[in-house]
């Protein structure tokens, strides 16, 4: 299982179907898991010393295939770039379509299964309920023996839960009795420090909430341009 896969999974109801988040910030969210996928995997770097969010930029160092489709296109964009390209950008353009290829590949796997019907009788939608909770509940409950118990985190395990921080719902996803929603989402915050793949966790993480706010900052500009004309 990709770490794409697991937060697409934990950012969908398993009873509804329907995301925890809006489709931008799922969608960015998981393009910023395969960025950092990569690095771990070897096959991207960042390559500038002290960039951060919109300015850090990422480059390919192995462009052999890691046997997976989705993140070799993630490499394959890069490529096309000329081997570099702003890790931003890489979030904001990896994201288009990713959330349904993922969900594809769960229903695949007989994880989630596509519900469709009409919406008020016309509209075609889609909603992906859990066929089977098992590997989720499991994703979840390791997620919460590292931030509520106190395990040391592997590296798929802290990305996972940088990156429900990023989107605000770690805490959605973790609180239970004996912890506020407040204590976990400071020890989400703190928790990539000394794991091996810190850096890159934290500087694809940075990345995605940097495509978030650009996003919603031109949707805004968007509105505003529309309501004033």
């Amino acid at each position: 299982m990709l770490i794409a896969e697991d937060l697409l999974l934990l950012l969908t109801d398993e009873r509804t179907g329907k995301p925890t988040v809006d489709a931008q910030r799922l969608a960015f969210a998981a393009a910023g898991a395969v960025l950092v996928e990569l690095v771990i995997a070897g096959r991207v770097r960042f390559v500038d010393a002290g960039g951060w969010g919109a300015g850090a930029s990422v480059a390919v160092v192995n462009a052999q295939s890691t046997g997976d489709r989705l993140l070799d296109d993630g490499i394959a964009r890069i490529l096309a770039r000329g081997g570099q390209m702003r890790a931003q950008a890489f979030v904001t353009q990896h994201a288009r379509g990713l959330p349904q290829a993922l969900r594809d590949r769960l229903a695949w796997r007989g994880i989630l299964r596509a519900e469709r019907r009409r919406a008020l009788g016309i509209f075609p939608t889609t909603t992906w309920p859990a066929a089977d909770v098992t590997h989720g509940r499991r994703v979840r409950a390791a997620l919460w023996d590292v931030v509520v118990v106190g395990r040391a985190p592997t590296d798929w395990e802290a990305c996972l839960v940088a990156l429900l921080n990023s989107v605000g719902q770690v805490h959605r996803q973790l609180t239970g009795p004996g912890v506020s929603a407040r204590q976990v989402r400071e020890r989400a915050a703190a928790l990539s420090a000394g794991n091996a793949a810190a850096d890159a966790v934290r500087r694809a993480v940075a990345a995605t909430e940097a495509a978030i706010a650009a996003s919603i900052a031109a949707t805004t500009a968007a509105t505003t341009a529309a309501t004033i004309t």
